[in-house]
Protein backbone atom coordinates (compact mmCIF):
# COMPACT_ATOMS: atom_id res chain seq x y z
CA UNK A 1 0.00 0.00 0.00
CA UNK A 2 1.37 3.41 -0.97
CA UNK A 3 1.01 6.53 1.14
CA UNK A 4 0.00 9.73 -0.62
CA UNK A 5 1.43 13.19 -0.03
CA UNK A 6 -1.09 14.03 2.71
CA UNK A 7 -0.07 10.88 4.59
CA UNK A 8 3.61 11.63 4.28
CA UNK A 9 2.97 15.17 5.50
CA UNK A 10 1.64 13.85 8.83
CA UNK A 11 4.63 11.55 9.21
CA UNK A 12 7.13 14.28 8.28
CA UNK A 13 5.61 16.81 10.70
CA UNK A 14 5.79 14.29 13.51
CA UNK A 15 9.46 13.54 12.84
CA UNK A 16 10.29 17.27 12.71
CA UNK A 17 8.53 18.01 16.01
CA UNK A 18 10.23 15.06 17.75
CA UNK A 19 13.68 16.12 16.59
CA UNK A 20 13.01 19.74 17.51
CA UNK A 21 12.10 18.75 21.08
CA UNK A 22 15.33 16.77 21.41
CA UNK A 23 17.40 19.71 20.18
CA UNK A 24 15.49 22.17 22.40
CA UNK A 25 16.23 20.25 25.61
CA UNK A 26 19.76 19.19 24.63
CA UNK A 27 21.48 21.99 26.56
CA UNK A 28 19.56 21.56 29.82
CA UNK A 29 19.85 17.77 29.64
CA UNK A 30 23.60 18.00 29.20
CA UNK A 31 24.20 19.97 32.42
CA UNK A 32 24.51 16.87 34.58
CA UNK A 33 23.74 13.18 34.60
CA UNK A 34 20.83 13.75 37.01
CA UNK A 35 19.33 16.28 34.60
CA UNK A 36 19.82 13.81 31.75
CA UNK A 37 18.26 10.83 33.58
CA UNK A 38 15.90 12.41 36.19
CA UNK A 39 15.01 15.86 34.82
CA UNK A 40 16.15 17.51 38.05
CA UNK A 41 13.54 15.65 40.18
CA UNK A 42 10.88 18.35 39.66
CA UNK A 43 8.40 16.79 37.24
CA UNK A 44 4.60 17.02 37.81
CA UNK A 45 2.40 13.92 38.19
CA UNK A 46 0.40 14.45 35.00
CA UNK A 47 3.44 14.63 32.72
CA UNK A 48 5.06 11.60 34.36
CA UNK A 49 1.79 9.63 34.26
CA UNK A 50 1.24 10.34 30.58
CA UNK A 51 4.85 9.35 29.89
CA UNK A 52 4.31 6.00 31.64
CA UNK A 53 1.19 5.39 29.54
CA UNK A 54 2.92 6.44 26.33
CA UNK A 55 5.82 4.12 27.05
CA UNK A 56 3.56 1.09 27.56
CA UNK A 57 1.68 2.00 24.37
CA UNK A 58 4.41 0.62 22.15
CA UNK A 59 4.27 -0.36 18.51
CA UNK A 60 3.96 -4.02 19.48
CA UNK A 61 1.10 -3.52 21.97
CA UNK A 62 -1.80 -3.36 19.47
CA UNK A 63 -0.21 -6.27 17.60
CA UNK A 64 0.02 -8.27 20.83
CA UNK A 65 -3.59 -7.50 21.84
CA UNK A 66 -4.79 -8.39 18.34
CA UNK A 67 -2.98 -11.74 18.48
CA UNK A 68 -4.45 -12.46 21.93
CA UNK A 69 -8.00 -11.61 20.80
CA UNK A 70 -7.70 -13.72 17.66
CA UNK A 71 -6.36 -16.76 19.51
CA UNK A 72 -7.99 -16.61 22.98
CA UNK A 73 -10.72 -14.01 22.62
CA UNK A 74 -11.20 -10.84 24.68
CA UNK A 75 -10.70 -12.83 27.89
CA UNK A 76 -7.19 -13.72 26.76
CA UNK A 77 -6.14 -10.21 27.78
CA UNK A 78 -6.06 -11.33 31.42
CA UNK A 79 -2.46 -12.25 30.56
CA UNK A 80 -1.70 -8.55 31.00
CA UNK A 81 -4.86 -7.24 32.70
CA UNK A 82 -3.83 -9.18 35.83
CA UNK A 83 -0.83 -6.89 36.24
CA UNK A 84 -3.24 -4.13 37.35
CA UNK A 85 -3.04 -5.71 40.81
CA UNK A 86 0.69 -5.16 41.12
CA UNK A 87 0.27 -1.72 39.54
CA UNK A 88 -2.19 -0.66 42.24
CA UNK A 89 0.02 -2.20 44.91
CA UNK A 90 2.82 0.02 43.64
CA UNK A 91 0.53 3.07 43.75
CA UNK A 92 -0.65 2.74 47.33
CA UNK A 93 2.28 1.01 49.01
CA UNK A 94 5.55 1.40 47.09
CA UNK A 95 5.47 4.70 45.18
CA UNK A 96 6.00 6.84 48.29
CA UNK A 97 8.72 4.47 49.54
CA UNK A 98 10.64 4.77 46.27
CA UNK A 99 10.47 8.57 46.33
CA UNK A 100 11.67 8.58 49.97
CA UNK A 101 14.72 6.52 49.01
CA UNK A 102 16.07 9.39 46.85
CA UNK A 103 18.13 6.95 44.80
CA UNK A 104 19.01 7.85 41.20
CA UNK A 105 18.13 4.42 39.78
CA UNK A 106 16.23 1.52 41.28
CA UNK A 107 19.46 -0.52 41.15
CA UNK A 108 21.10 1.92 43.56
CA UNK A 109 18.52 0.58 46.03
CA UNK A 110 20.61 -2.59 46.37
CA UNK A 111 23.39 -0.82 48.21
CA UNK A 112 20.88 1.09 50.31
CA UNK A 113 19.06 -2.06 51.40
CA UNK A 114 21.80 -4.76 51.28
CA UNK A 115 25.46 -4.90 52.26
CA UNK A 116 28.86 -6.19 51.24
CA UNK A 117 30.26 -7.50 48.00
CA UNK A 118 27.04 -9.39 47.23
CA UNK A 119 25.11 -6.09 47.09
CA UNK A 120 27.76 -4.51 44.87
CA UNK A 121 27.79 -7.54 42.56
CA UNK A 122 24.00 -7.53 42.35
CA UNK A 123 23.97 -3.87 41.36
CA UNK A 124 26.67 -4.31 38.71
CA UNK A 125 25.30 -7.52 37.26
CA UNK A 126 21.71 -6.30 37.02
CA UNK A 127 22.93 -3.10 35.39
CA UNK A 128 24.11 -5.26 32.50
CA UNK A 129 21.46 -7.99 32.82
CA UNK A 130 18.49 -5.59 32.88
CA UNK A 131 19.94 -2.49 31.27
CA UNK A 132 21.42 -4.35 28.31
CA UNK A 133 20.18 -7.96 27.96
CA UNK A 134 16.56 -7.62 29.10
CA UNK A 135 16.22 -4.10 27.76
CA UNK A 136 17.46 -5.09 24.32
CA UNK A 137 15.00 -7.99 24.21
CA UNK A 138 12.09 -5.70 25.08
CA UNK A 139 13.10 -3.10 22.52
CA UNK A 140 13.55 -5.85 19.94
CA UNK A 141 9.87 -6.84 20.31
CA UNK A 142 8.91 -3.23 19.70
CA UNK A 143 11.26 -3.05 16.71
CA UNK A 144 9.76 -6.28 15.35
CA UNK A 145 6.27 -4.76 15.47
CA UNK A 146 7.52 -1.63 13.73
CA UNK A 147 9.16 -3.78 11.06
CA UNK A 148 5.93 -5.71 10.44
CA UNK A 149 3.92 -2.52 10.13
CA UNK A 150 6.49 -0.98 7.85
CA UNK A 151 6.41 -4.09 5.67
CA UNK A 152 2.61 -4.16 5.38
CA UNK A 153 1.82 -0.43 5.30
CA UNK A 154 4.86 0.99 3.52
CA UNK A 155 6.40 -1.95 1.67
CA UNK A 156 9.70 -1.49 3.51
CA UNK A 157 11.96 -4.35 4.52
CA UNK A 158 12.70 -5.05 8.18
CA UNK A 159 16.07 -3.38 7.92
CA UNK A 160 14.80 -0.27 6.15
CA UNK A 161 12.03 0.28 8.72
CA UNK A 162 14.35 -0.19 11.68
CA UNK A 163 17.05 2.10 10.33
CA UNK A 164 14.64 4.98 9.57
CA UNK A 165 12.68 4.82 12.85
CA UNK A 166 15.71 3.93 14.95
CA UNK A 167 17.88 6.80 13.74
CA UNK A 168 15.28 9.47 14.50
CA UNK A 169 14.54 7.99 17.93
CA UNK A 170 18.14 7.66 18.99
CA UNK A 171 18.91 11.24 17.93
CA UNK A 172 16.27 12.95 20.06
CA UNK A 173 16.72 10.48 22.95
CA UNK A 174 20.45 11.03 23.16
CA UNK A 175 20.11 14.80 22.87
CA UNK A 176 17.18 15.68 25.10
CA UNK A 177 17.57 13.22 27.97
CA UNK A 178 14.58 12.31 30.13
CA UNK A 179 12.97 15.75 29.93
CA UNK A 180 12.99 15.58 26.14
CA UNK A 181 11.54 12.08 26.35
CA UNK A 182 8.77 13.22 28.72
CA UNK A 183 7.67 16.15 26.58
CA UNK A 184 7.83 14.07 23.40
CA UNK A 185 5.84 11.32 25.14
CA UNK A 186 3.10 13.86 25.91
CA UNK A 187 2.68 14.73 22.24
CA UNK A 188 3.13 11.14 21.11
CA UNK A 189 0.45 9.88 23.50
CA UNK A 190 -2.14 12.33 22.16
CA UNK A 191 -1.35 11.35 18.58
CA UNK A 192 -1.29 7.62 19.36
CA UNK A 193 -4.60 7.61 21.24
CA UNK A 194 -6.34 9.78 18.64
CA UNK A 195 -5.03 7.55 15.86
CA UNK A 196 -6.11 4.27 17.49
CA UNK A 197 -9.63 5.50 18.38
CA UNK A 198 -10.17 7.06 14.96
CA UNK A 199 -8.89 3.95 13.20
CA UNK A 200 -11.22 1.70 15.25
CA UNK A 201 -14.23 3.85 14.32
CA UNK A 202 -13.44 3.70 10.61
CA UNK A 203 -12.63 -0.03 10.59
CA UNK A 204 -15.83 -0.99 12.42
CA UNK A 205 -17.84 0.77 9.71
CA UNK A 206 -16.11 -1.07 6.85
CA UNK A 207 -18.54 -3.01 4.58
CA UNK A 208 -16.68 -6.20 5.49
CA UNK A 209 -17.47 -5.58 9.17
CA UNK A 210 -20.88 -3.92 8.90
CA UNK A 211 -20.87 -1.74 12.01
CA UNK A 212 -20.56 -2.36 15.73
CA UNK A 213 -23.85 -4.24 16.20
CA UNK A 214 -23.10 -6.58 13.30
CA UNK A 215 -19.59 -7.17 14.65
CA UNK A 216 -20.80 -8.07 18.14
CA UNK A 217 -23.60 -10.33 16.84
CA UNK A 218 -21.47 -12.17 14.29
CA UNK A 219 -21.46 -15.96 14.83
CA UNK A 220 -17.75 -15.94 13.97
CA UNK A 221 -17.11 -14.13 17.25
CA UNK A 222 -19.49 -16.14 19.40
CA UNK A 223 -16.69 -17.61 21.54
CA UNK A 224 -14.48 -14.50 21.49
CA UNK A 225 -16.50 -11.86 23.36
CA UNK A 226 -16.54 -13.08 26.97
CA UNK A 227 -14.60 -11.01 29.51
CA UNK A 228 -13.91 -14.08 31.65
CA UNK A 229 -13.46 -17.53 30.06
CA UNK A 230 -15.95 -20.31 30.77
CA UNK A 231 -15.03 -21.95 34.14
CA UNK A 232 -16.32 -25.26 32.77
CA UNK A 233 -13.59 -25.26 30.16
CA UNK A 234 -10.58 -25.71 32.41
CA UNK A 235 -8.15 -25.95 29.49
CA UNK A 236 -8.88 -22.29 28.82
CA UNK A 237 -10.01 -20.98 32.22
CA UNK A 238 -6.86 -22.04 34.09
CA UNK A 239 -4.16 -20.60 31.82
CA UNK A 240 -6.09 -17.58 30.55
CA UNK A 241 -7.67 -16.33 33.79
CA UNK A 242 -6.88 -18.29 36.95
CA UNK A 243 -3.08 -18.37 36.69
CA UNK A 244 -2.67 -14.66 35.81
CA UNK A 245 -5.08 -13.40 38.48
CA UNK A 246 -4.00 -15.82 41.23
CA UNK A 247 -0.26 -16.20 40.70
CA UNK A 248 1.29 -14.30 37.83
CA UNK A 249 0.73 -10.71 39.02
CA UNK A 250 2.62 -11.08 42.31
CA UNK A 251 5.26 -13.65 41.44
CA UNK A 252 6.44 -12.74 37.95
CA UNK A 253 8.81 -9.91 37.11
CA UNK A 254 7.89 -8.16 33.88
CA UNK A 255 9.21 -4.74 32.76
CA UNK A 256 6.66 -2.00 33.42
CA UNK A 257 4.67 -4.26 35.78
CA UNK A 258 7.28 -5.21 38.36
CA UNK A 259 5.91 -6.22 41.77
CA UNK A 260 6.84 -3.34 44.05
CA UNK A 261 7.79 -1.17 41.10
CA UNK A 262 10.97 -1.10 39.07
CA UNK A 263 12.65 0.01 35.87
CA UNK A 264 11.30 3.01 34.00
CA UNK A 265 8.23 3.19 36.29
CA UNK A 266 10.56 3.85 39.23
CA UNK A 267 12.59 6.25 37.11
CA UNK A 268 9.44 8.33 36.58
CA UNK A 269 8.57 8.20 40.30
CA UNK A 270 12.10 9.28 41.24
CA UNK A 271 11.75 12.22 38.83
CA UNK A 272 8.61 13.51 40.59
CA UNK A 273 8.52 16.73 42.61
CA UNK A 274 7.57 14.85 45.75
CA UNK A 275 5.97 11.67 47.08
CA UNK A 276 2.45 12.88 46.31
CA UNK A 277 3.31 13.51 42.66
CA UNK A 278 4.98 10.09 42.46
CA UNK A 279 1.79 8.41 43.71
CA UNK A 280 -0.44 10.53 41.46
CA UNK A 281 1.61 9.73 38.37
CA UNK A 282 1.50 5.99 38.99
CA UNK A 283 -2.23 6.07 39.73
CA UNK A 284 -2.97 8.01 36.54
CA UNK A 285 -0.90 5.52 34.59
CA UNK A 286 -2.76 2.47 35.90
CA UNK A 287 -6.21 3.97 35.33
CA UNK A 288 -5.42 5.04 31.78
CA UNK A 289 -3.43 1.96 30.82
CA UNK A 290 -6.04 -0.59 31.87
CA UNK A 291 -9.41 1.18 31.80
CA UNK A 292 -9.27 3.62 28.88
CA UNK A 293 -6.88 2.32 26.27
CA UNK A 294 -7.51 -1.36 25.40
CA UNK A 295 -10.88 -1.20 23.61
CA UNK A 296 -9.85 0.33 20.25
CA UNK A 297 -7.28 -2.47 19.85
CA UNK A 298 -9.75 -5.14 20.98
CA UNK A 299 -12.38 -3.97 18.48
CA UNK A 300 -9.90 -3.97 15.61
CA UNK A 301 -8.73 -7.44 16.68
CA UNK A 302 -12.33 -8.71 16.61
CA UNK A 303 -13.01 -7.05 13.27
CA UNK A 304 -9.91 -8.67 11.81
CA UNK A 305 -11.48 -12.10 12.35
CA UNK A 306 -14.25 -11.17 9.91
CA UNK A 307 -11.84 -9.82 7.30
CA UNK A 308 -8.93 -12.24 7.81
CA UNK A 309 -10.36 -15.37 9.50
CA UNK A 310 -7.02 -17.23 9.40
CA UNK A 311 -3.34 -16.81 8.57
CA UNK A 312 -3.78 -18.00 5.01
CA UNK A 313 -6.19 -15.11 4.42
CA UNK A 314 -3.51 -12.65 5.59
CA UNK A 315 -0.90 -14.32 3.41
CA UNK A 316 -3.20 -14.21 0.39
CA UNK A 317 -4.00 -10.54 0.93
CA UNK A 318 -0.33 -9.62 1.24
CA UNK A 319 1.63 -12.00 -1.02
CA UNK A 320 4.68 -9.73 -1.04
CA UNK A 321 5.04 -9.68 2.74
CA UNK A 322 7.95 -11.69 4.15
CA UNK A 323 6.46 -15.10 5.02
CA UNK A 324 8.63 -15.30 8.18
CA UNK A 325 6.59 -12.53 9.83
CA UNK A 326 3.13 -13.84 8.98
CA UNK A 327 1.26 -14.34 12.26
CA UNK A 328 -1.94 -13.34 14.01
CA UNK A 329 -0.24 -10.19 15.27
CA UNK A 330 0.08 -9.05 11.65
CA UNK A 331 -3.71 -8.72 11.47
CA UNK A 332 -3.56 -5.29 13.13
CA UNK A 333 -1.41 -3.54 10.50
CA UNK A 334 -3.30 -5.54 7.85
CA UNK A 335 -6.56 -3.93 9.00
CA UNK A 336 -5.01 -0.48 8.86
CA UNK A 337 -4.54 -0.81 5.10
CA UNK A 338 -8.30 -0.26 4.79
CA UNK A 339 -8.04 3.28 6.15
CA UNK A 340 -8.54 6.23 3.78
CA UNK A 341 -5.63 8.48 2.88
CA UNK A 342 -5.20 11.34 5.29
CA UNK A 343 -6.31 9.24 8.22
CA UNK A 344 -3.80 6.59 7.18
CA UNK A 345 -1.01 9.13 7.56
CA UNK A 346 -2.23 10.11 11.03
CA UNK A 347 -2.44 6.46 12.09
CA UNK A 348 1.00 5.67 10.68
CA UNK A 349 2.34 8.70 12.56
CA UNK A 350 0.57 7.45 15.72
CA UNK A 351 2.21 4.05 15.39
CA UNK A 352 5.57 5.69 14.84
CA UNK A 353 4.82 7.75 17.96
CA UNK A 354 4.05 4.60 19.92
CA UNK A 355 7.30 3.05 18.73
CA UNK A 356 9.41 6.09 19.52
CA UNK A 357 7.90 6.76 22.96
CA UNK A 358 8.64 3.23 24.12
CA UNK A 359 12.08 2.98 22.58
CA UNK A 360 13.18 6.41 23.83
CA UNK A 361 12.18 5.54 27.40
CA UNK A 362 13.97 2.19 27.30
CA UNK A 363 17.06 3.81 25.83
CA UNK A 364 17.21 6.47 28.54
CA UNK A 365 16.39 3.98 31.32
CA UNK A 366 18.87 1.37 30.08
CA UNK A 367 21.66 3.88 29.63
CA UNK A 368 21.03 5.18 33.18
CA UNK A 369 21.91 1.70 34.45
CA UNK A 370 25.03 1.60 32.31
CA UNK A 371 26.14 5.06 33.45
CA UNK A 372 25.24 5.12 37.16
CA UNK A 373 25.22 1.49 38.20
CA UNK A 374 28.16 0.23 36.18
CA UNK A 375 30.40 2.92 34.69
CA UNK A 376 30.44 5.46 37.53
CA UNK A 377 30.02 2.99 40.40
CA UNK A 378 32.62 0.43 39.32
CA UNK A 379 34.76 1.76 36.47
CA UNK A 380 35.28 5.49 37.01
CA UNK A 381 33.82 6.96 40.22
CA UNK A 382 35.59 10.26 39.61
CA UNK A 383 33.96 10.81 36.19
CA UNK A 384 32.73 14.35 35.59
CA UNK A 385 29.09 15.15 34.91
CA UNK A 386 29.84 15.91 31.25
CA UNK A 387 31.62 12.57 30.89
CA UNK A 388 28.66 10.73 32.40
CA UNK A 389 26.29 12.43 29.97
CA UNK A 390 28.61 11.50 27.09
CA UNK A 391 28.67 7.84 28.21
CA UNK A 392 24.89 7.95 28.46
CA UNK A 393 24.57 9.20 24.91
CA UNK A 394 27.02 6.63 23.54
CA UNK A 395 25.29 3.76 25.37
CA UNK A 396 21.96 4.99 23.98
CA UNK A 397 23.25 4.48 20.45
CA UNK A 398 24.74 1.05 21.23
CA UNK A 399 21.52 -0.21 22.86
CA UNK A 400 19.51 0.86 19.79
CA UNK A 401 21.83 -0.99 17.42
CA UNK A 402 21.67 -4.18 19.51
CA UNK A 403 17.87 -4.04 19.68
CA UNK A 404 17.56 -3.67 15.91
CA UNK A 405 19.87 -6.63 15.34
CA UNK A 406 17.96 -8.85 17.77
CA UNK A 407 14.64 -7.87 16.18
CA UNK A 408 15.78 -9.54 12.96
CA UNK A 409 15.61 -13.00 14.59
CA UNK A 410 12.28 -12.62 16.43
CA UNK A 411 9.01 -13.75 14.83
CA UNK A 412 6.21 -12.91 17.29
CA UNK A 413 5.52 -10.34 20.02
CA UNK A 414 3.55 -12.95 22.00
CA UNK A 415 6.50 -15.34 21.75
CA UNK A 416 8.82 -12.76 23.31
CA UNK A 417 6.20 -11.86 25.94
CA UNK A 418 5.97 -15.49 27.08
CA UNK A 419 9.78 -15.81 27.21
CA UNK A 420 10.08 -12.71 29.38
CA UNK A 421 7.38 -14.00 31.75
CA UNK A 422 9.24 -17.30 32.13
CA UNK A 423 12.58 -15.60 32.80
CA UNK A 424 11.03 -13.50 35.58
CA UNK A 425 8.96 -16.33 37.11
CA UNK A 426 9.36 -16.72 40.88
CA UNK A 427 11.21 -13.46 41.51
CA UNK A 428 8.25 -11.13 42.05
CA UNK A 429 7.72 -12.05 45.69
CA UNK A 430 11.28 -11.00 46.50
CA UNK A 431 10.63 -7.49 45.19
CA UNK A 432 7.49 -7.25 47.31
CA UNK A 433 8.98 -8.60 50.54
CA UNK A 434 12.37 -6.88 50.45
CA UNK A 435 10.75 -3.64 51.62
CA UNK A 436 8.96 -5.32 54.54
CA UNK A 437 11.10 -8.22 55.79
CA UNK A 438 14.55 -7.56 57.16
CA UNK A 439 15.73 -11.13 56.48
CA UNK A 440 15.73 -10.73 52.68
CA UNK A 441 19.33 -10.19 51.56
CA UNK A 442 21.35 -9.77 48.39
CA UNK A 443 21.79 -13.53 48.03
CA UNK A 444 17.98 -13.89 47.92
CA UNK A 445 17.86 -11.79 44.77
CA UNK A 446 20.97 -13.29 43.21
CA UNK A 447 19.53 -16.78 43.69
CA UNK A 448 16.10 -15.84 42.36
CA UNK A 449 17.58 -14.17 39.31
CA UNK A 450 19.99 -17.02 38.51
CA UNK A 451 17.57 -19.91 39.10
CA UNK A 452 14.69 -18.30 37.18
CA UNK A 453 17.02 -17.70 34.22
CA UNK A 454 18.38 -21.26 34.24
CA UNK A 455 14.86 -22.71 34.49
CA UNK A 456 13.70 -20.49 31.62
CA UNK A 457 16.58 -21.64 29.43
CA UNK A 458 15.79 -25.26 30.26
CA UNK A 459 12.11 -25.02 29.33
CA UNK A 460 12.64 -22.86 26.24
CA UNK A 461 15.63 -24.75 24.82
CA UNK A 462 16.03 -28.23 26.33
CA UNK A 463 12.84 -29.70 27.83
CA UNK A 464 10.79 -30.25 24.67
CA UNK A 465 13.61 -32.21 23.05
CA UNK A 466 13.44 -35.01 25.62
CA UNK A 467 10.09 -34.83 27.43
CA UNK A 468 6.42 -34.24 26.71
CA UNK A 469 5.73 -30.62 25.85
CA UNK A 470 4.09 -28.71 28.71
CA UNK A 471 1.51 -25.94 28.49
CA UNK A 472 2.86 -22.43 29.07
CA UNK A 473 1.00 -22.06 32.37
CA UNK A 474 2.44 -25.38 33.60
CA UNK A 475 5.93 -24.15 32.77
CA UNK A 476 5.17 -20.92 34.63
CA UNK A 477 3.98 -22.72 37.78
CA UNK A 478 6.94 -25.11 37.80
CA UNK A 479 9.35 -22.20 37.27
CA UNK A 480 7.78 -20.20 40.11
CA UNK A 481 7.91 -23.19 42.48
CA UNK A 482 11.53 -24.06 41.77
CA UNK A 483 12.72 -20.45 41.94
CA UNK A 484 10.80 -19.66 45.14
CA UNK A 485 12.07 -22.74 46.97
CA UNK A 486 15.61 -21.89 45.90
CA UNK A 487 15.66 -18.26 47.02
CA UNK A 488 13.82 -18.87 50.30
CA UNK A 489 16.27 -21.65 51.17
CA UNK A 490 19.28 -19.49 50.37
CA UNK A 491 17.80 -16.58 52.35
CA UNK A 492 17.53 -18.68 55.50
CA UNK A 493 20.98 -20.28 55.07
CA UNK A 494 23.00 -17.12 54.39
CA UNK A 495 23.97 -14.26 56.67
CA UNK A 496 21.48 -11.39 56.86
CA UNK A 497 22.29 -7.88 55.72
CA UNK A 498 24.66 -6.00 58.05
CA UNK A 499 22.81 -4.61 61.05
CA UNK A 500 23.99 -1.04 60.43
CA UNK A 501 22.66 -1.05 56.89
CA UNK A 502 19.27 -2.30 58.06
CA UNK A 503 19.12 0.39 60.76
CA UNK A 504 19.96 3.17 58.29
CA UNK A 505 17.40 1.82 55.82
CA UNK A 506 14.60 1.88 58.41
CA UNK A 507 15.54 5.36 59.63
CA UNK A 508 15.52 6.72 56.08
CA UNK A 509 12.46 4.94 54.64
CA UNK A 510 10.39 4.10 57.76
CA UNK A 511 8.64 1.28 55.83
CA UNK A 512 6.68 -0.19 58.78
CA UNK A 513 5.30 -3.71 59.03
CA UNK A 514 5.90 -6.55 61.47
CA UNK A 515 8.79 -7.77 59.33
CA UNK A 516 10.87 -4.84 60.65
CA UNK A 517 9.87 -5.09 64.35
CA UNK A 518 13.31 -6.36 65.34
CA UNK A 519 15.02 -3.32 63.79
CA UNK A 520 12.45 -0.82 65.08
CA UNK A 521 12.82 -2.18 68.62
CA UNK A 522 16.62 -1.94 68.46
CA UNK A 523 16.53 1.66 67.19
CA UNK A 524 14.03 2.71 69.87
CA UNK A 525 16.11 1.03 72.60
CA UNK A 526 19.57 2.20 71.54
CA UNK A 527 19.23 5.44 69.58
CA UNK A 528 15.92 7.28 69.44
CA UNK A 529 12.21 6.53 69.55
CA UNK A 530 10.94 5.64 66.11
CA UNK A 531 7.42 4.58 65.30
CA UNK A 532 5.22 3.97 62.31
CA UNK A 533 1.48 4.15 61.89
CA UNK A 534 0.17 0.58 62.03
CA UNK A 535 -2.78 1.55 59.85
CA UNK A 536 -0.60 2.55 56.90
CA UNK A 537 -0.03 -0.87 55.32
CA UNK A 538 -3.65 -2.10 55.81
CA UNK A 539 -4.86 1.23 54.39
CA UNK A 540 -2.49 0.83 51.45
CA UNK A 541 -3.87 -2.67 50.76
CA UNK A 542 -7.41 -1.25 50.96
CA UNK A 543 -6.41 1.42 48.43
CA UNK A 544 -4.98 -1.26 46.16
CA UNK A 545 -8.19 -3.31 46.29
CA UNK A 546 -10.60 -0.41 45.75
CA UNK A 547 -8.38 0.91 42.97
CA UNK A 548 -8.33 -2.50 41.31
CA UNK A 549 -12.13 -2.90 41.53
CA UNK A 550 -12.69 0.63 40.21
CA UNK A 551 -10.49 0.12 37.15
CA UNK A 552 -11.75 -3.37 36.29
CA UNK A 553 -15.34 -2.14 36.66
CA UNK A 554 -14.62 0.79 34.35
CA UNK A 555 -12.91 -1.50 31.83
CA UNK A 556 -15.82 -3.93 31.64
CA UNK A 557 -18.44 -1.15 31.82
CA UNK A 558 -16.99 0.29 28.62
CA UNK A 559 -17.11 -3.19 27.09
CA UNK A 560 -20.76 -3.71 27.99
CA UNK A 561 -21.67 -0.27 26.62
CA UNK A 562 -19.99 -1.24 23.35
CA UNK A 563 -21.73 -4.61 23.36
CA UNK A 564 -25.09 -2.89 23.89
CA UNK A 565 -25.75 -4.69 27.21
CA UNK A 566 -27.26 -1.75 29.07
CA UNK A 567 -28.06 -3.26 32.48
CA UNK A 568 -24.56 -4.61 33.31
CA UNK A 569 -23.06 -1.46 31.78
CA UNK A 570 -25.06 0.78 34.14
CA UNK A 571 -24.39 -1.41 37.18
CA UNK A 572 -20.63 -1.57 36.56
CA UNK A 573 -20.44 2.15 35.84
CA UNK A 574 -22.09 2.93 39.17
CA UNK A 575 -19.93 0.42 41.03
CA UNK A 576 -16.81 1.90 39.44
CA UNK A 577 -17.76 5.42 40.55
CA UNK A 578 -18.34 4.26 44.15
CA UNK A 579 -14.98 2.44 44.18
CA UNK A 580 -13.18 5.49 42.78
CA UNK A 581 -14.66 7.68 45.54
CA UNK A 582 -13.54 5.21 48.22
CA UNK A 583 -10.11 4.93 46.62
CA UNK A 584 -9.51 8.69 46.68
CA UNK A 585 -10.68 8.89 50.31
CA UNK A 586 -8.17 6.18 51.20
CA UNK A 587 -5.45 8.06 49.35
CA UNK A 588 -6.31 11.13 51.42
CA UNK A 589 -5.91 9.07 54.59
CA UNK A 590 -2.50 7.83 53.46
CA UNK A 591 -1.37 11.39 52.75
CA UNK A 592 -2.31 12.42 56.30
CA UNK A 593 -0.26 9.51 57.68
CA UNK A 594 2.73 10.48 55.52
CA UNK A 595 2.55 14.08 56.78
CA UNK A 596 2.40 12.93 60.40
CA UNK A 597 5.38 10.58 59.89
CA UNK A 598 7.55 13.26 58.29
Amino acid sequence: MELEWIDWLSVALFFIVSLAIGVWFARSAGKSAKDFFLSGRNMPWWLLGISMVATTFSADTPNLVTEIVRTDGVAGNWTWWAFLLTGMLTVFVYAALWRKSEVVTDLEFYELRYSGKAAAFLRAFRAVYLGVFFNVMIMATVCLAAAKMGNVLLGLTKGETLIIAGVVTVIYSSLGGLKGVLVTDFIQFIIAMAGSVWAAMIIIDLPEVGGLSNLISSPVLEDKLDFIPDPNNLNVFIPVFLIPIAVQWWNVWYPGAEPGGGGYIVQRMLSAKDENNAVGATLFFNITHYALRPWPWILIGLASLLVFPDLSAIQSAFPNVDSSIIGHDLAYPAMLTYLPHGLLGVVVASLIAAFMSTISTHLNWGSSYVVYDFYQRFLKPEASEKELVMVGRISTVILMVLAMLFALVLESALEAFQILLTIGAGTGLIFILRWFWWRINAWSEITGMAVSFIVAIYFNVIHDEFFTKLESYQVLLISITITTIAWVTVTLLTRPTDHGVLVNFVKKINPGGIGWNKIYNWISSNEQAITYNKNKIPLGIAGMLTGTFSVYSALFAVGYWLYGNIVPAVVLTGFSIVCFILMFRIWGGLRKIDRSDS
